[in-house]
């Protein structure tokens, strides 16, 4: 019998408790990164997102597009401004955003998964009040001050009966982190917080975040300190302390709501390595960091 094959057969029988474990369950997946940018990556995440639907489970999508957001604001002639880790949005970048998440990159990614024969439907958090944002407040890591991000908002409230409804038929969605808030006026919420709060509201197994890093170091600058495992009170003590920096304070500060909010568990994963969900998954070493209460 040739190895390979057999190699082959090891890795599904390995797979089988998982499979079990998490049929019929709800994973929510938060997209974004080189996952998001690299064609043969993309191609891998929707393969992972195909097979974790056709072994019974219930996968949601909430993605980003931070670097295409930027890429248009740029030629249109707006410079891209970030406060720990979240944009600054003005009107006209609020426009763009819309434009890009919900209009470009939210209708390719539901394409990509019809090609792999999913159902997969597209929503953004405006679509039947799924996301009821309030403007978020800001108060500035490194002054203390409070600073303006514009129309940047926090999750006030998460609708799931469109959720539950296209679950429930078989369909896949595909959020794009954009919030309603008062007169209808639209937010930018950051994609980890809103990936967080679906999970919470859907009372998710898991809450996966692909990210462009290996997982949470214990020392952010020395790559041998990746942590397989962290606790949401470490987590809480890193931020109170300012050891976090950019984008790696929202995605954990996602992983805690997620947490409180009835997830059992959070893995930050390197979205960089082919089929990083199904190791993530379906494997026993898994990849990345779990959190967990």
């Amino acid at each position: 019998m040739d190895q390979q094959a057999l190699d082959k057969a090891a890795v599904l029988a390995e797979a089988l408790p998982y499979i079990r474990e998490f049929s019929g369950k709800t994973v929510v997946i938060k997209y974004g990164g080189a996952a998001m940018a690299a064609a043969d990556l993309k191609a891998t995440v929707m393969q992972d997102i195909a097979l974790m639907k056709y072994v019974g489970m219930h996968p949601i999508v909430v993605h980003g597009g931070g670097p295409e957001v930027s890429e248009l604001a740029r030629r249109m002639g707006i410079e891209p401004q970030f406060v720990d880790g979240l944009r600054v949005t003005d009107a006209a970048t609020m426009e763009i955003a819309q434009m890009v998440l919900v209009g470009k990159t939210n209708r390719e990614i539901v394409t990509h998964l019809c090609a792999q024969g999913v159902k997969a439907v597209g929503l953004s958090g405006q679509d039947a009040g799924l996301i009821r944002a309030a403007r978020h407040l800001h108060r500035s890591r490194e002054t203390g001050e409070m600073v303006d991000l514009g129309f940047v908002g926090d999750v006030a409230a998460v609708d799931t009966e469109v959720l539950t409804t296209l679950t429930t038929a078989g369909y896949v969605p595909v959020i794009a982190p954009i919030g309603v808030g008062p007169g209808g006026q639209p937010y930018n919420i950051n994609a980890d917080t809103v990936a967080g709060a679906i999970a919470a509201a859907m009372k998710a197994e898991k809450l996966v975040l692909l990210t462009d890093v290996e997982g949470v170091r214990a020392d952010k600058d020395d790559p041998s300190s990746l942590l397989s495992r962290v606790t949401a009170q470490e987590v809480k003590s890193w931020i109170a302390r300012g050891r976090l920096q950019g984008g790696m304070i929202p995605k954990l500060q996602c992983c805690l709501t997620a947490l409180e909010g009835g997830v059992n568990r959070v893995h930050i994963i390197d979205g960089r390595v082919p089929h990083s969900l199904l190791l993530e998954i379906f494997t026993d070493e898994g990849v990345g960091t779990m959190v967990v209460k």
